[in-house]
């Protein structure tokens, strides 16, 4: 016999979040963020919303750190609800719930991928300067790929993905649709 109960009757919060973030991930989205973290009600669960196609990986960052700092001190329980598409820096912000604390509208996709760098290096000056200049982008870069691994493995951690494999997808833009990530265990449910 198959359970005949709509996912939002298993999870009535999510039906109506207390904050709801849309469009490019950057310092005009943490803004709203906090707005409505701060209108929020200060007691029980608070289930976040989110739909977007990408934007600053540091900005999802501080956002997930942020709701780590309130779960650490107050002990809330804080869900996830991605809508339509949670791409690059929203699986980020993602990443910073516990994937039993993550779901999806059954329309939704992730995207997952390698972070991304556009930079130009000149080499200009007196010779014993260029080797200086060369070892600072070599370690923005190391750092770079440190932060993203950690990133990868928080995405991943209690799902059913590998980090390698991960890893090994990310510089196709790896695209997963919702019922798939709850199959891998990315998410708990799909909505």
């Amino acid at each position: 016999m198959t359970d005949s109960t709509s996912p939002l009757q298993r999870y009535p919060l999510l039906a109506a979040p207390h904050v709801r973030l849309q469009g490019n991930v950057d310092d005009a989205m943490y803004q709203r963020f906090r707005e409505q973290m701060l209108a929020a009600p200060e007691e029980g669960p608070l289930v976040f919303a989110l739909s977007t196609l990408g934007g600053d990986p540091e900005v999802a960052r501080l956002m997930a750190d942020e709701l780590r700092l309130l779960h650490d001190q107050s002990g809330r329980e804080l869900l996830f609800l991605g809508k339509v598409a949670v791409y690059s820096a929203g699986a980020t912000f993602m990443s910073g719930f516990p994937v039993d604390k993550r779901f999806l509208t059954r329309t939704t996709r992730l995207m997952l991928h390698e972070r991304q760098m556009h930079s130009a290096l000149e080499l200009s000056g007196p010779l014993r300067m260029l080797p200086a200049i060369l070892k600072a982008k070599l370690n923005e870069i190391e750092h770079s790929i440190r932060i993203e691994e950690e990133g990868f493995r928080a995405l991943v951690a209690g799902s059913r993905v590998d980090f390698e494999e991960l890893r090994r997808r990310a510089p196709d833009n790896w695209y997963i649709e919702a019922q798939e990530a709850r199959d891998l265990g990315l998410v708990l449910d799909v909505i």
